[in-house]
């Protein structure tokens, strides 16, 4: 998926669902480590545990989507559970909200998921690095062949849709 086919999907979404997808695009994390960001730790540098594989990632925000960050944030979760303050809102409430929109604009042809921005957060780094190695590390990925089909998924999409 390309980019500004993403940004109006993301258009479509509810407002915290957007912001949790934006923040996966610009940091690389995945959605449920996003989800599980707490409010008390939140700041323009800050670690993150992924929950996938317990590796430590060091995270960078913009000032203005830390701003908008701590505007929505909850009292423990940044992303709080629409039914428990106590739980943060689940990854599969942001894909039913993605598949809404993609249903909504007619995206059929496409795969979609909150996934989709970590992918894009690949390929933006490797147009800008041009180095996997680069990516690799970013992304906390142990096979650089996982690398190669994230940096290279826009080029994987555009062959698969010309067939």
């Amino acid at each position: 998926m390309e980019a500004n086919e993403f940004e109006h999907l993301l258009a479509a979404l509810m407002p915290p669902n957007r912001l949790a997808c934006e923040v996966s695009a610009c940091t690389g994390l995945r959605i449920s480590d996003v989800l599980n960001l707490r409010t008390t730790k939140l700041s323009e540098r800050f670690s993150v545990r992924e929950l996938k594989t317990g590796k430590t990632k060091r995270v960078r925000l913009p000032r203005a989507l830390l701003d908008r960050l701590l505007a929505q944030a909850g009292r423990i979760y940044v992303f709080e559970n629409r039914l428990d303050y106590r739980k943060p809102r689940t990854r599969q409430a942001v894909y039913k909200d993605l598949r809404r929109a993609a249903k909504l604009f007619r995206v059929k042809d496409i795969h979609v998921s909150p996934h989709s921005a970590r992918k894009l957060y690949a390929v933006s780094e490797y147009r800008r690095t041009g180095s996997i190695e680069r990516v690799k590390e970013l992304l906390n990925h142990e096979d650089e062949a996982v690398t190669m089909l994230y940096a290279m998924a826009d080029q994987l999409e555009r062959r698969r849709r010309k067939k």
